[in-house]
C-alpha cells in the first residue's frame, strides 16, 4: 500500500490539485505552513535520543497509553451495545502489514509528544473503505493553507515523492488525520512539550556533557606547566613554535586512558604544577535533578515514576501512577478516541462508536474501588441505575 500511496509528479499535480482546487478562486492561492523557530530534527535529537528523562518520560506515556484495548458500541435506542467482532477492530488491531495495533499507536502517541503533531495516513479501497492506517513522521507534513487561513489539505513528502491529501470541503475530512497540542502563536501547528522544557533538557545535557567531561579527565585538570622565569627575570614565556611543539606532544605522548599515570619528561625551565577541583564543585547531582523534575513537568509524569529523588508529591507510587493516568495518559486517549470517532469510524456504520476499556488498566483500580464502594451504599439508587453510571449494560427484569 505504501507504494501505491505515492503517484508521479506530473499526474499528482493535474489529479489533485488542478481539478479539485480551481473551480474555486478564494483557494487558488496555497502555500505550504513554516514550522517556525523550530525543528522536529532537534526535537529528537536533543530530547528523545539524548536525553534519557524526555525518553523514559514520552516512552512511558505512549506505551501505556497504546496498551489500552478499544470497545466498540452500537447505539439503537439510547443503548449502547457492545460489539466484540467488526472489521473496523480488525483494522486497529492489525493496522498495516509491519505494525501491530499497539506499536501503532505507540507512533501515534510518540509522534504527538516529540513533535507537538500527530499525522495518521488511512489508505482506502476502491470502495472508499479503510483498509490500511500509517503514522506519519511529523517533518515530512506540510499543512496546505487556503487563502482565507484553512486548512486545505496536507503534503507529504518523502525523498523526490510528493502526494497531496485534500480536505474535502463538505464533510471537512481527509484520508490524512491531524491531532495537534494547541499552540497560543501558531494557527495549524501543535506545541510540542519538548519545546517548553527545552532550557531544562539543554541544561540536563550539558550538565551530563560536563560530567563526562570531568570523568575522562580524571575528574579534575590534571595540572599546569609553568615556564619559570631566568636568574635575572627574564623569560617566562614560550614562542609559537615552542608552545605548539609541546602541546602536539602532550596530546600524542600523555592523552588517552592508555597513557594515563605515564611518566612526563620536562625539558629545562618548565615546572609542573598539580591542581585540583573541590569535591563540592564538582557535584551537579542537585541542578541535574532540579532540570529533570522540570522536563517532567512538561510531560505530565510524576518524577518518582522515573526514579528522580527530591520530589515526594505523593506519598506512594500507586498514588502517582494513578495521577498518572488521570492527568496524563487518559484525557490524551479520550482526545485520540473523539477522533477516529470522527475521521474513521464514520466510514462504516453511522450508529458506531469506538471507545476504551477503562477497566484494564490496573493503575485505576483504587478509583474502581471507591466508586463500587459508593455505589454499594447508595440504596437510592437501582440496580440498573447502578450497572449504568460504572458501564455496564442495563440487565432486563430490574
Amino acid at each position: 500500500m505504501l507504494a501505491k500511496f505515492f503517484k508521479p509528479k506530473s499526474t499528482l499535480y493535474k489529479s489533485t490539485l488542478v481539478k479539485r482546487i480551481a473551480p474555486t478562486t478564494w483557494m487558488q492561492d496555497m502555500l505550504p505552513a513554516k514550522w517556525s523557530e523550530r525543528s522536529y530534527q532537534q526535537f529528537s535529537q536533543e530530547g528523545y535520543i539524548r536525553n534519557v528523562v524526555a525518553h523514559r518520560a514520552i516512552h512511558m506515556i505512549a506505551s501505556c497509553a497504546s496498551s489500552v484495548p478499544w470497545k466498540l458500541y452500537r447505539c439503537q435506542e439510547n443503548q449502547k451495545i457492545h460489539i466484540k467482532a467488526h472489521p473496523l477492530l480488525t483494522l486497529l488491531a492489525h493496522p498495516n502489514p509491519y505494525l501491530s495495533g499497539s506499536e501503532y499507536l505507540e507512533q501515534v502517541y510518540s509522534y504527538r509528544l516529540i513533535s507537538g503533531n500527530s499525522f495518521q495516513y488511512m489508505a482506502v479501497s476502491k470502495q472508499k473503505m479503510p483498509i490500511e492506517l500509517y503514522a506519519l513522521r511529523p517533518d515530512r507534513v506540510e499543512i496546505l493553507i487556503q487563502t482565507g487561513g484553512l486548512p486545505a489539505g496536507y503534503r507529504y513528502r518523502c525523498g523526490q515523492n510528493v502526494q497531496d491529501m485534500m480536505i474535502d470541503l463538505k464533510t471537512g475530512l481527509s484520508t490524512c488525520l491531524h491531532w495537534r497540542y494547541f499552540h497560543p502563536l501558531n494557527d495549524w501547528y501543535g506545541l510540542s512539550p519538548i519545546e517548553s522544557a527545552a532550557y531544562s533538557i539543554d541544561q540536563h545535557n550539558q550538565s551530563s556533557e560536563w560530567n563526562q567531561s570531568l570523568l575522562q579527565n580524571g575528574a579534575r585538570p590534571s595540572g599546569a606547566l609553568v615556564v619559570k622565569p631566568m636568574d635575572d627575570g627574564s623569560g617566562g614565556y614560550l614562542t609559537d613554535d615552542q608552545f605548539y611543539r609541546l602541546k602536539n606532544q602532550f596530546e600524542q605522548e600523555y592523552s588517552g586512558s592508555a597513557k594515563a599515570g605515564k611518566p612526563l619528561i620536562l625539558e629545562g625551565g618548565l615546572e609542573w604544577h598539580e591542581m585540583g577541583y573541590n569535591p563540592k564543585d564538582m557535584d551537579f547531582l542537585e541542578s541535574k535533578h532540579s532540570s529533570a523534575r522540570e522536563i517532567a513537568l512538561a510531560f505530565g509524569v510524576p518524577p518518582q515514576l522515573l526514579g528522580i529523588p527530591g520530589d515526594n508529591t505523593y506519598s506512594n507510587l500507586a498514588e502517582a501512577r494513578l495521577a498518572l493516568w488521570e492527568q496524563t495518559i487518559l484525557p490524551m486517549i479520550d482526545q485520540l478516541t473523539g477522533h477516529l470517532n470522527r475521521w474513521l469510524v464514520r466510514y462504516f456504520e453511522k450508529d458506531l462508536l469506538l471507545g476504551y476499556d477503562s477497566d484494564s488498566i490496573s493503575a485505576l483500580a483504587p478509583r474502581r474501588d471507591s466508586i463500587w464502594s459508593r455505589l454499594e451504599k447508595a440504596d437510592f439508587l437501582t440496580q440498573n441505575e447502578k450497572r449504568e453510571m460504572v458501564g455496564l449494560g442495563i440487565k432486563s427484569g430490574n
